[in-house]
């Protein structure tokens, strides 16, 4: 058990790490921030901060040396970051799920291997395979990119076979991923934390719905058919965890379809459709992955009253803070960050135990 006064280190500087950060302190941890972005709204709330390039190995010694235990707060860490700090410090959640999630073709496979349901998928390492890929598949389909790309980036649609070029053009020509079109009834989410001792616990599953490709609301209860294919997804998730003995918060996010859940993809960290958990769950999913990754009792998961809607601000949105905190009800979380621009993630609000009055709703 790491004891209060201890300091953990987290990789990246965003707003994840800001509210984990918070969540570290409220337990009596110190935080260090390691990040090499100029702007850091993570270290504005933290005592100390390194920043520095990933491949820096003089200064992630040193990071390390600093740090009792280091986690990270997203899955675009180099592995090799995560691989050279474990030989000097305790590295929570490990490398090697922060390797299967960077590409999407490992990660498929990985999950499959398992027995997960996923959509159909091919490799498409080059503009040949694409062709092979679509004839083996068919349209419509998407492609994505094999590493990086997230909130919608490093895809494209196609609705026919004959997309192919403006499909591989859209992607930069990079190796990709090519999966079949996956008929749904809602997107869901399933968040869960694994402690070092194995223990599981997981939140209620939020409906999540998605504006250009980014997340726009979650929101608790869910349609009947999320509820009935939650228990499914979550042993999914379970067995993912236990194979990568994995500890921390893990996400899954799946499509809730006739068939039953089908696994979209995983992010190894605290995510953006479990925010709603600060206001709305006995112990957010911030607190529960440092408690998991210090060693300490995991907390309820259980959601305090219902229903719970969590509402990104995006760009132009984070304007609406004012009329938002005139609702007594919402509970508004500014980012800090200083540039406003279309597609970025500012803030969110979150009403738990009540819906969102229809002035704030819009």
């Amino acid at each position: 058990m790491l004891p209060p006064g201890s300091t953990i280190g987290i990789l990246g500087g965003g707003q994840l790490g800001r509210m984990l950060a918070v969540a570290a302190a409220q337990l009596g941890y110190k935080v260090h921030i390691y990040a090499p972005d100029a702007e850091s709204v993570a270290a504005e709330v933290t005592a100390h901060h390194s920043q520095a390039a990933w491949d820096d190995e003089s200064r992630l010694a040193a990071f390390a040396a600093a740090c009792d235990i280091v986690t990270f707060e997203f899955e675009n860490v180099p592995v090799d970051t995560v691989r050279f700090l474990s030989g000097h410090v305790a590295v929570h959640p490990g490398a090697r799920g922060l390797q299967v999630a960077q590409d999407r073709l490992a990660e498929k496979n990985f999950v499959a291997g398992l027995g997960g349901r996923t959509a159909p998928f091919a490799a498409v390492p080059d503009r040949a395979a694409l062709d092979a890929a679509l004839a083996a598949i068919g349209a419509p389909a998407i492609l994505k990119t094999v590493r990086m790309g997230y909130d919608g980036k490093g895809q494209a649609r196609l609705a026919a076979a004959a997309d192919a070029d403006a499909a591989w053009d859209a992607v930069g020509r990079h190796a990709a991923i090519l999966e079949g079109f996956v008929r749904f009834a809602h997107e869901f989410s399933v968040i869960l934390v694994r402690g070092i001792d194995g223990e599981i616990r997981s939140w209620d599953s939020t409906v999540n719905v998605h504006e250009n490709g980014i997340l726009a609301t979650a929101s608790l209860p869910p349609p009947p058919i999320v509820t009935d294919q939650q228990d499914e997804a979550r042993a999914m998730m379970a067995a993912i965890a236990a194979e990568l003995d994995y500890v921390g918060v893990l996400t899954g996010e799946f499509f809730a379809t006739e068939d039953g859940p089908v696994f979209n993809e995983m992010a190894p960290r605290v995510h953006n459709s479990g925010h709603w958990t600060i206001e709305g769950a006995v112990t957010s999913q911030f607190e529960n992955h440092i408690r998991a990754i210090a060693g300490l009792p995991l907390g309820s998961t259980a959601t305090r009253a219902l229903p719970v809607v969590m509402r990104n601000l995006i760009g132009a949105d984070i304007a609406a803070i004012p009329a938002l905190l005139a609702d007594e009800n919402c509970r508004v979380h500014h980012y800090s960050k200083t540039e406003v621009r279309e597609g970025r993630k500012l803030g969110h609000a979150t009403w738990a135990g009540f819906a969102p009055g229809a002035e704030t709703a819009a």
